[in-house]
């Protein structure tokens, strides 16, 4: 499943200083959408919004990889938003297999960026979460005002367990990572996938679809991204 809940992650002075994650809440096309918000400790330089994995799966925003995920763009300086998808936490509507969910963090980041005029815009996600995360991504770049950054993790590509299947949309200069053992959304797919599309894919040795013992790695490529804006 894709269930596991946060983790606690080692403090760091960032953490020791911002504030504690708080609920919001955001309006997508079908009702609420829940949001966990991490904010930075002092002014901040970019909004962020991270997606979680398969809610069919038990996949929500306090797992842990968004959870990584967003506390590290947190200590960067990032307003971090973990939308919970339809259906999951307090968020309304049925699960619709990713069109809708693409649908709703539009309106989320459409919200963000009036919200916060200015500020450029970072997508992420992992596994379902960065499937969806791809067609946003996507949809955004298509108007002419895409996403500084996107990173997508443990993305599933063509058929995978339970007879789902996934066709993520192609995004120039996003940052692919995969474990090498992915055993849930495996890696010769995707880079079948990033063939096609002369993109690059930044494979992490020994790690598995939860980049079990890999996480340190996922904040400091977060870092690496968003650090300098």
């Amino acid at each position: 499943m894709d269930s596991p809940s946060e983790a606690p992650i080692p403090p760091t002075r960032a953490t020791a200083i911002a504030p504690a994650t708080r609920t919001v809440w955001s309006l997508g096309a079908v009702g609420r959408i829940e949001i966990l918000l991490d904010e930075p400790a002092g002014a901040p330089r970019g909004v962020a919004l991270v997606a979680h994995p398969q809610p069919l799966l038990g996949g929500s925003a306090r797992h842990k990889v968004p959870h990584v995920l967003a506390h590290a763009l947190r200590d960067q300086g990032w307003l971090s938003m973990r939308p919970n998808f339809r259906g999951v936490g307090g968020s309304e509507g049925r699960h619709d297999h990713g069109a809708g969910e693409t649908e709703d963090l539009l309106l989320v980041a459409a919200q963000a960026r009036a919200d916060h005029p200015g500020l450029p815009l970072a997508l992420m996600g992992f596994s379902f979460g960065a499937y969806v995360q791809s067609h946003v991504a996507a949809r955004l770049a298509e108007r002419g005002d895409p996403a500084r950054h996107v990173l997508l993790a443990g993305m599933p590509v063509g058929q995978v367990q339970d007879w789902r299947h996934y066709d993520p949309a192609p995004v120039e200069h996003a940052w692919l990572v995969h474990g090498e053992f992915d055993e849930r959304a495996g890696l010769q797919a995707l880079l079948g996938w990033a063939r096609e599309r002369r993109q690059p894919v930044f494979v992490v040795p020994g790690a598995d679809h939860f980049f079990s013992g890999r996480l340190q790695l996922l904040r400091e490529l977060v870092a690496a991204q968003v650090g300098s804006i």
